[in-house]
């Protein structure tokens, strides 16, 4: 007997007691389809709540390229006028990706983001002498080879609740803080700290509110209406500066030698000085996206298995969408995008209705110029990152480390990622935990030789001489640096 289709299976918001319920039914009944069109109506529906998830998603997309173009820029000497062009630029490339992966052919792979925790290492990739193109070319070919060896959900197999929901906890709470810090360095810019002491206790007691009156998946956009109005009522400078507009649109402009980049296309010896970098970034996916695909699991009902984000498929998405982008002239490193999956879960939406809504979302923030003004403004952007992305993730880890032996991995991978970084403290607690000193001895006897000890004690392995390779621990010249002397 042939199973019932979507649209076969849809009743109206009506039938049920509660709108939760007709979401729940919504994520319940669908059939994503790989490699084959997947299209609105038949195969999956538009809801309001998918507007959340692509507004926070806009906002995040327009902060990250543009802290990605201007990190290049400093070093590089490029004006800002570079950094506006190639973020407008960037908004485009993006919304013809996830429109055609997420939105229609590959909708359980999450939408390609920006690969936020690359961005402090630029200053050293471009003082080590690598090319922007050749960083994203070998990225793209990295992460399409773990992609396709399904070398992703390997290592999410590998990783226990004690170690995700300790990685949650860490990136959850370091977010939380930086962007406290953000807004008070802002307000304080022009002697108005209390500005963002207002705008914080606002934002606490609305988010406080609309978990009591379950209506967490409205925290980005009325989050961001009482963050920008509360900024602008009590005297925060605010004006919107950018035009309507299209960038350049000719990779030969962004990769001539005396426009776009200024920096021609890149030969052996870039590829070389970026070689280190692009292993470090595709092995900082794999901790980042189990960290979205956990938090998806969470907030949705059972019976979802086949609408949760594949974390191979979402490496093959953001590897082409990597290599296109690089190729292009944009500036983004791409990873799973967590402005978008974080709030799209809280509101129990599938990935491809409001993947659509992001890519139209993206068009018109690029080409109408103004959003973009709004969408930067750091009392705006602030909570809609730590409403929308880290008060998520930390209850996301608090979640996962309340049964079981978790506490002690959690623990481990929290102290040892402050001590380095995220990517040190996932892979040394995997292996710590895998091989049963600490967590669950019981699973890590189950796991055999290969997921016991040997991938785990490699990947460490490889993961440290990367990093020492690149400088990346504390007090420890880098080992390349060493070599050039």
């Amino acid at each position: 007997m042939q199973e019932k289709s979507y649209a076969e299976l849809h009743r109206p918001s009506s039938a049920f007691e509660s709108r939760s319920d007709y979401l729940e039914h919504e994520l319940q009944i669908m059939q994503p389809k790989r490699w084959k069109a997947n299209l609105p109506f038949r195969d999956y529906r538009f809801e309001w709540e998918d507007m959340i998830p692509a507004f926070a998603a806009t906002i995040g997309k327009v902060v990250m390229v543009g802290a990605v173009a201007a990190a290049f820029a400093g070093p590089l000497g490029l004006p800002e006028s570079f950094v506006l062009e190639n973020v407008r630029y960037e908004l485009l490339i993006v919304s013809l990706f996830i429109l055609l992966l997420s939105g229609f052919f590959l909708p359980t792979a999450n939408l390609p983001g920006t690969h936020g925790p690359l961005i402090p290492l630029i200053p050293i990739i471009v003082a080590a002498g690598g090319h922007p193109l050749a960083l994203g070319l070998l990225i793209g070919v990295f992460g399409f080879l773990l992609g396709i060896l399904k070398g992703g959900s390997l290592l999410a197999r590998l990783t226990s609740n004690g170690v995700c929901g300790g990685l949650l906890l860490y990136l959850g709470f370091i977010g939380i803080t930086g962007q406290v810090q953000r807004l008070f360095a802002w307000a304080g810019g022009f002697d108005m700290a209390y500005i963002a002491f207002v705008v914080i206790i606002g934002t606490i007691l609305l988010y406080a509110l609309l978990e009591h009156w379950q209506k967490r998946w409205l925290a980005v956009p009325l989050g961001c209406v009482l963050a920008g109005g509360t900024a602008y009522l009590l005297g925060a400078p605010f004006s919107f500066s950018t035009a309507p507009g299209l960038p350049p649109m000719s990779p030969a402009y962004w990769w001539g030698e005396n426009s776009g980049w200024m920096l021609g296309w890149p030969g052996l010896n870039e590829f070389v000085a970026v070689f280190p970098f692009a292993v470090l970034a595709v092995a900082m996916w794999s901790p980042d996206f189990l960290g979205h695909q956990v938090f998806q699991k969470l907030s949705y009902p059972p019976k979802t298995e086949k609408v949760q984000m594949n974390i191979d498929d979402t490496m093959i998405g953001c590897s082409a969408r990597q290599v296109a982008g690089s190729v292009l002239g944009g500036a983004n490193f791409t990873s799973s995008w967590g402005t978008y999956i974080v709030p799209a879960a809280i509101a129990k939406r599938p990935i491809p209705a409001g993947a659509v809504l992001t890519a139209l979302f993206c068009i018109i923030a690029g080409v109408w110029g103004y959003p973009m003004d709004l969408a930067i403004w750091q009392p705006v952007l602030s909570v809609a990152l730590i409403v929308g992305v880290y008060v998520p993730l930390l209850e996301a880890g608090m979640e996962m480390t309340r049964s079981g032996k978790t506490t002690q991995s959690a623990a481990i991978v929290v102290f040892s990622s402050a001590l380095v970084n995220p990517v040190f403290g996932w892979s040394l607690t995997v292996m710590l935990d895998n091989l049963g000193l600490i967590g669950c001895k019981e699973r890590s006897a189950g796991l055999g030789s290969m997921g016991r000890w040997i991938i785990p004690l490699i990947g460490f392995v490889v993961l440290c001489a990367v990093m020492a390779a690149v400088g990346m621990f504390p007090g420890i010249p880098a080992v390349l640096e060493q070599f050039r002397q």
